[in-house]
């Protein structure tokens, strides 16, 4: 997602500064091209050195290089970038920025780009949620610029409380988001992600393997894409997508209360959640104690969330996935057809290393007109190709 990009990294005078280490090599990973300018007091907490074996350029610490082109390296550094990240963002350096400050490079350098500039703030918790602090932070967003963080949590000083500079790879994966292709821009997205637990009694249930993986990977993509996302999630163990509004819910008759509170406000839905087909028909409010040898259990269906979309008037651009173990495509055409979807990803869960629980998945995708068939890959991958083929066929219609 960073390929090709060129990322100016401005490092900050404060202990966070050893984090950049590893946030140069998760940025050039993703392909970015990094270039680093220190800040005077960053360099006491980590050496240019070391910033630059990991980066693979000269650090740039002068405001009048000899060395630099003209002698004016804050311009070709403010030419050069695609962004500017300050991280770690003291309080002292965003002051400086927000007095429009040049008194050194890494200042000088932030009024001569044309960038889009992101701050990741690192203190102490209480120089963080200072009165001048916040109003510079406020300050500097009415002009543009981007704040990430800070998290909340203990700190070098022994306090705890926000001010601790984001991780790197949570600013990588951030970096990768702000530049992703907006193709969904403008519009709203509700997705149902992962299994519905259908209640037997207090302790037991009847669910199925799915992980919620492929839907949550759907949603950090949409995201990234520019959408509106609202993700209703069955039982995960998964972190909600920056950006997401996300809705929990247990049961198949749960989940269809909670997209249908939300269907009006959306304009493209996808079923990716793998729902119960039944429920028992009256779950007992106690333990059922072990006795007979043989026990049945009497099921009614639950309703078909994804047919009720379809259904939905005002239409919505609707999706659904179909796990198969046998003849994928003949039940993917069907589901298609009689649930009036217009298109279905299908994947037959059978292969191993695919599917639920995996970190990668396949899926042929159909239309009433064409199919097309996505390799298998990782499920980010694969959601951000599936969500390409869904702009693509609202641009068209």
């Amino acid at each position: 997602m960073l390929t090709g990009k060129k990322i100016l990294l401005g490092i900050g005078g404060g202990i966070a500064a050893y984090k950049t280490a590893d946030l140069i090599r998760r940025l050039k990973e993703r392909g970015a091209d990094v270039r680093v300018v220190m800040s005077l007091g960053a360099q006491a907490f980590i050496t240019p050195l070391t910033i630059q074996a990991l980066s693979g350029h000269p650090v740039s610490s002068d405001l009048l290089d000899p060395a630099a082109e003209a002698g004016m390296g804050h311009i070709e550094l403010a030419r050069w970038a695609d962004a500017m990240i300050i991280a770690p963002a003291t309080a002292n350096l965003m002051a400086r920025i927000n007095a429009g400050m040049a008194d050194e490079l890494i200042t000088t350098t932030c009024l001569a780009t044309s960038a889009p500039i992101i701050l990741c703030p690192a203190m102490n918790q209480q120089m963080y949620q200072n009165a001048a602090t916040q109003d510079n932070l406020a300050n500097l967003q009415r002009r543009g610029f981007t704040v990430w963080g800070p998290a909340s949590g203990s700190q070098a000083c022994g306090e705890i409380g926000p001010g601790r500079m984001l991780e790197p790879l949570d600013i990588a994966l951030m970096l990768e988001q702000f530049f992703a292709p907006k193709l969904l821009n403008g519009h709203k997205l509700l997705l149902t992600a992962g299994p519905t637990r259908e209640a037997i009694d207090p302790v037991r249930y009847i669910s199925n393997h799915s992980s919620g993986k492929m839907g949550f990977a759907l949603a950090k993509a949409a995201a990234e894409m520019g959408a509106e996302v609202t993700l209703v999630a069955g039982p995960v163990n998964l972190a909600t997508p920056n950006g997401v509004k996300r809705i929990d819910v247990e049961s198949a008759e749960q989940m269809l209360e909670a997209v249908m509170s939300q269907v009006d406000n959306h304009n493209i839905f996808i079923g990716c959640a793998a729902v119960a087909d039944y429920r028992i028909a009256s779950a007992s409010d106690q333990k059922i104690k072990k006795s007979a040898e043989q026990m049945q259990l009497a099921l009614v269906r639950n309703p078909d969330i994804l047919a009720t979309v379809a259904q939905h008037k005002p239409r919505l651009f609707t999706l659904g996935f179909a796990a198969e173990t046998q003849d994928v495509e003949q039940y993917a055409r069907g589901k298609l057809e009689k649930k009036q979807l217009d298109m279905i990803a299908a994947n037959d869960v059978s292969i191993q290393g695919l599917g639920f629980n995996a970190d990668d998945n396949a899926l042929m995708v159909f239309d009433k007109e064409s199919s097309q068939h996505l390799p298998a890959t990782d499920k980010l991958t694969l959601a951000r190709q599936l969500l390409t083929l869904i702009a693509q066929r609202i641009t068209a219609q």
